[in-house]
């Protein structure tokens, strides 16, 4: 588990510094590395090639752990056991979402934040909305619910094991939301009932459709109440995860 988010970092790191690093020198040389960084930070497309060229290593690494230390198939083996009703975790992500919305009424939410403005283009908004009910969740619940829960679960206990994985879930979307502190709570709650689901059900592709429904919910209200991605002045502030 810490080998997969040390390389998640690494990569990370790496991949971003690299792209600002050429940017700098091909198109923005008399600017400062630092503004550079910001302006590609709000490109969505880089963001989306970035996601991607960081999930190949990782998924690959996870694989590998899997299949090369326990010799047993990877999906078997993370408890991707697909729900004989998938429509029940997908209505229970969208009635959270609804639940979770009256309790952002309650605090303070932010008002504008960095994540927001990539769905000011509507092309970049429907791609970064595909990507927020696929790639986005599967890695996540892979991640969180499939490798750091079960450690976590054995070595303290199912409450621990679904708080202590649901905490970080909701820290690492921090930057995107403006370190606002009601948005984390937000999403550490969607954690903890991800981390139920795959508790009681003992499925990861359970608490991944759970996910889906959460995410894919608010992204269908914002397509109908921005009329397609147009008009976002219109919109709520939403989480996608």
């Amino acid at each position: 588990m810490l080998l997969i988010a040390a390389l998640t970092f690494v990569v990370m790191v790496v991949l971003q510094t690299g792209e600002v690093t050429i940017a700098q020198w091909l198109w923005y040389r008399h600017e400062s590395w630092f503004d550079v960084a910001q302006k590609l930070g709000q490109k969505p497309i880089l963001l989306i090639v970035s996601q991607l060229l960081i999930y190949i290593p990782v998924a690959l690494l996870m694989v590998a752990l899997v299949e090369g230390k326990y010799h047993v198939h990877f999906w078997p083996a993370i408890r991707w056991n697909w729900p004989r009703s998938e429509w029940k975790p997908l209505a229970l992500g969208a009635v959270m979402l609804f639940v979770l919305t009256l309790l952002q009424n309650l605090l303070p939410m932010p008002k504008d934040t960095p994540f927001e403005h990539l769905f000011d283009r509507p092309r970049d908004a429907y791609l970064l909305s595909m990507v927020a009910v696929t790639l986005g969740p599967l890695m996540e619940e892979l991640f969180f619910r499939g490798f750091m829960y079960p450690v976590v679960a054995r070595r303290m206990g199912v409450v621990w094991g679904i708080l202590l994985t649901a905490m970080p879930f909701g820290l690492i979307h921090l930057p995107q939301y403006g370190w606002a502190w009601g948005a984390a709570l937000v999403i550490f709650l969607v954690g903890v009932v991800c981390g139920a689901v795959r508790a009681l059900t003992k499925s990861v592709a359970a608490s991944f459709l759970v996910h889906v429904g959460y995410n894919g919910t608010q992204m269908l209200i914002a397509v109908v109440a921005t009329h397609g991605f147009r008009h976002m002045e219109k919109a709520t502030t939403f989480f996608p995860i």
